[in-house]
């Protein structure tokens, strides 16, 4: 029997079910049904799995929210959505009191010491508002509801929204053969597939923010399947080596940025903790910088795994360190129960080694839709397959690289210009930390090369350094007509650079691409 760790808090899976079953009936209470929405305002704890759980045991969709969203983009979501309720920490709720509907009941969770430490929160910004119902008390006020079987849709996970307003995924349930799929494909990309008959041999830690995509899936994987799991209030590196040596972690699924952050740390640091434990670490959602990967398998081992996927599309690809190493770049080869092709625009297989749309399906899942625009559904249809937006190749020895999204390709006098493939030079450059690239205005050309740089703490870059570098390693046109600086490129929590954020000044009072 797997436990789920939390702060000082320990539920065993047994445990957690009669929570999910008291949530269940008292969700029913307030009208939740089949294809209804819960909205999940929180930060990681254990009343997110409460909540989702029990939503999903009446046929109604999970509906995770970003809680650093704005007052606007709460609002948008809670309505694009049409929630019948919100479960919210008690310190989140003042910042979109005013937005939410009135059709919406708020169940407002108390926000636990360890978070409340870990975000410097003050105990005054956590009560309870008058008139509102704490989480803990109201469920406990209702008997565990005797549930027959019904079919569990997925969670609707709104995409992050680097081109304009996210879009929410959403899956149907699934049949007794489509959760199976699900499931096989979950296992495999963290490294579950051999524990599934022991998954209480199996101890992790959720890291990232349970309203990302591959937090949420791997989180509730976990819970499901019956392993130990920790749950972390947020990210922190040094945190992360300790709870990995005196926790005994085996397997991690985790982002690229936190890759960066964890070699950024001192040398005596990473040599203090002990972490033999770690037996598959998977990683996946962001480009990876090729010496940083490699920094990292040689501190850590070849413990260190990659998949390929999309919210729309599931996990498809998968390479070991091994892998890796041999084909530097890669995102790896399709997995055996998966298919994945890359296209021309009739939609025709390209050759080896030539850019094309990556599209991908993994056969027996359920279908998605965009909650509310089949049209935005219908576009990412090919043939059969699914796009997530993703341009790339294929090797000789069938290993799939990703070039950049198809959203960003800059097309500079009727050229194309891949900027994954600039970015993957520039990551090369001694004395740069990060950088995001993209095309702006040009009167001459439609669209010219932009290169925004974060040089590495300490160092100093110029605009003339990195265009000389650049013409070293790929053709003239591709060298950035214009390279800024900033000190810290920003981010979603999920490690992926805020492209949009960056691009967007460039191109006020200008037709936008994005």
């Amino acid at each position: 029997m797997g436990q789920i760790f939390c702060g000082d808090r320990v539920l065993t899976t047994e445990q957690l079910q009669q929570r999910v079953a008291r949530a269940a009936s008292g969700l029913a209470s307030l009208g939740v049904g089949p294809g209804d929405g819960v909205a999940l305002y929180l930060r990681n704890d254990l009343p997110y799995f409460e909540a989702g759980m029990a939503a999903g045991a009446l046929g109604a969709y999970a509906v995770p929210v970003n809680w650093h969203y704005t007052e606007d983009e709460a609002r948008y979501l809670l309505e694009d959505s049409g929630v019948k309720v919100l479960v919210i920490h008690a310190d989140l709720l003042p910042a979109i009191a005013r937005v939410i509907p009135p059709s919406v009941t708020v169940l407002v969770a108390a926000t636990p010491p360890e978070v409340q430490q870990t975000y410097g929160i003050a105990p005054a910004a956590c009560t309870i508002p008058e008139g509102l119902q704490e989480w803990n008390a109201w469920r406990d006020g209702f008997a565990p509801r005797d549930l027959p079987p019904v079919e569990i849709p997925s969670t609707i996970i709104y995409t992050s929204g680097t081109t304009g307003r996210p879009k929410g995924v959403k899956r149907p349930a699934a049949s007794p053969e489509q959760q199976a799929a699900a499931s096989r494909m979950l296992a495999a990309s963290y490294g579950f597939t051999e524990y599934l008959d022991n998954p209480s041999a199996i101890t992790t830690a959720v890291v990232g923010p349970m309203y990302h995509s591959a937090p949420n899936a791997h989180s509730n994987f976990s819970v499901r399947l019956g392993a130990n799991v920790h749950v972390l209030p947020r990210f922190d590196a040094e945190d992360l080596l300790r709870v990995i040596q005196e926790k005994k972690i085996t397997h991690l699924n985790m982002v690229p940025i936190m890759f960066n952050r964890l070699l950024k740390l001192p040398e005596e640091v990473k040599r203090k903790y002990d972490l033999s434990s770690l037996k598959f670490v998977a990683h996946a959602a962001a480009p990876v910088s090729p010496p940083i990967k490699k920094a990292m398998i040689e501190w850590w081992g070849p413990v260190i795994n990659e998949y390929y996927g999309s919210t729309e599309m599931g996990n498809v690809t998968f390479c070991t360190a091994e892998e890796w190493l041999a084909h530097p770049g890669t995102v790896g080869k399709p997995f055996p129960f998966a298919k994945v092709r890359v296209i021309d625009e009739d939609g025709n297989d390209v050759a080896p080694r030539v850019v094309g749309e990556v599209v991908g399906r993994l056969p027996g899942m359920t279908d998605f839709t965009y909650h509310g625009d089949d049209g935005k559904r219908r576009k990412a249809d090919r043939q059969g397959m699914i796009a997530p937006g993703d341009v790339g190749y294929f090797d000789e020895d069938g290993f799939l690289y990703l070039c950049s999204r198809s959203s960003d390709m800059i097309i500079s006098g009727g050229v194309n210009i891949y900027p994954a493939e600039i970015e993957a030079e520039l990551h090369k450059m001694p004395g740069l930390a990060d950088c995001a690239v993209f095309g702006i205005p040009d009167e001459e050309y439609g669209e010219a090369v932009c290169a925004v740089v974060q040089p590495q703490p300490g160092q100093t870059l110029t605009e003339a350094e990195v265009r000389a570098y650049l013409r070293q390693h790929v053709a003239g046109y591709k060298v950035p007509k214009r390279v800024d600086f900033h000190p810290d490129l920003p981010r979603e929590d999920s490690g992926k650079i805020f492209k949009r954020k960056i691009r967007e000044p460039y191109w006020e009072g200008h037709d936008r691409r994005i």
